[in-house]
């Protein structure tokens, strides 16, 4: 039989609205934006149903308000008798996965990644880290760009080795723009900056973990009742320990969304459903392997279609 994951986007799927059909048309679904304003203390669901975008698009609003539409969405899908047999994130949707696998309850999640947004925010100045995608380049060319222009004294790493021939780098502008130009050199067909607050996934985030480290102390992690992907080995997190250690490395740790996408291949995948705003994620798992079957689901229309097609499996 045909095994299920859910999958979880991050920072830059956010949108006005995200949800809307599903905090309108099931009570139960809205409880969900009720219990992430109580636990924040300030009208998270406004936001995210209102906007301002610029507001919404701000780190530590950007990553509860994911996460609470990611978690929304795959509640009502296993609700409706789809259930995922493993999950995974891409970075901030990470948490989606803890909270949808058991490992972490929904308010302490909620909570949790508000501050992890806080901390990412202030430990780089405005200005001073980047971001960019770089396309038809393998990782190790790119990493040995990276190590050259870091060893002159500006820093810059793989962040989000994403699928074939898309790879995100990350570390202060000046590293990342030199990067950028050698890599284009090294063979790369382009270099994209990406509109980002900050340096994620870099060792310029050293500090945000640390900060984290110590909220993350504090939380209760369960053993996961469903299996989930780490982002920094790509492999099956599987008790208390490992999770916390994934939610401090992964801060300044490479998302292995690529090397994930074929670790669940590998257990048996064959149905992607990918839970929150947008299309990234499902658009990834193609560029790896298009004979999959992926679905999107953001608003009644995709939940219906899910339900659909796969309640008769």
């Amino acid at each position: 039989m045909s095994k299920i994951a859910f999958i979880f986007p991050g920072q830059g799927s956010q949108q006005v609205g995200m949800g809307l059909e599903f905090v309108t048309n099931y009570p139960e679904s809205k409880e969900f934006y009720n219990k992430a304003d109580q636990a924040l203390d300030f009208e998270l669901s406004k936001l995210m149903l209102e906007g301002p975008q610029e507001e919404l698009t701000l780190t530590y609003n950007a990553q509860p308000a994911l996460l609470t539409t990611g978690v929304m969405i795959a509640s009502k899908l296993i609700e409706s008798g789809i259930r995922p047999d493993y999950t995974a994130g891409h970075s901030l949707g990470e948490y989606s996965a803890f909270v949808t696998s058991g490992a972490l309850s929904f308010e302490e999640a909620v909570q949790t990644v508000h501050k992890r947004g806080l901390f990412m925010n202030e430990a780089v100045p405005a200005g001073e880290g980047a971001m960019a995608a770089i396309l038809g380049l393998d990782a190790e060319p790119l990493k040995e760009v990276c190590d050259q222009v870091s060893a002159n004294g500006d820093l810059v790493q793989l962040a989000n080795l994403n699928c074939p021939g898309q790879i995100v780098i990350s570390g202060t502008k000046s590293g990342v723009e030199k990067a950028s130009v050698a890599a284009k050199e090294a063979g790369a067909k382009r270099a994209i900056p990406l509109v980002v607050s900050g340096p994620f996934h870099s060792e310029l985030m050293r500090e945000a973990a640390v900060k984290l480290q110590q909220e993350i102390e504090q939380i209760q992690i369960s053993t996961p009742t469903i299996p989930i992907i780490s982002n920094v080995k790509a492999h099956l997190l599987q008790d208390e320990s490992e999770i916390k250690n994934e939610m401090i490395e992964q801060v300044y740790s490479p998302v292995l969304w690529e090397q994930d996408v074929r670790k669940m291949l590998e257990l048996g995948v064959t149905t992607f459903i990918e839970c929150g705003p947008g299309k990234v994620l499902s658009g990834l798992v193609k560029k790896v392997d298009r004979s999959v079957n992926t679905y999107c689901v953001y608003d009644e229309a995709t939940l219906n279609e899910v339900i659909q097609a796969l309640r008769g499996e």
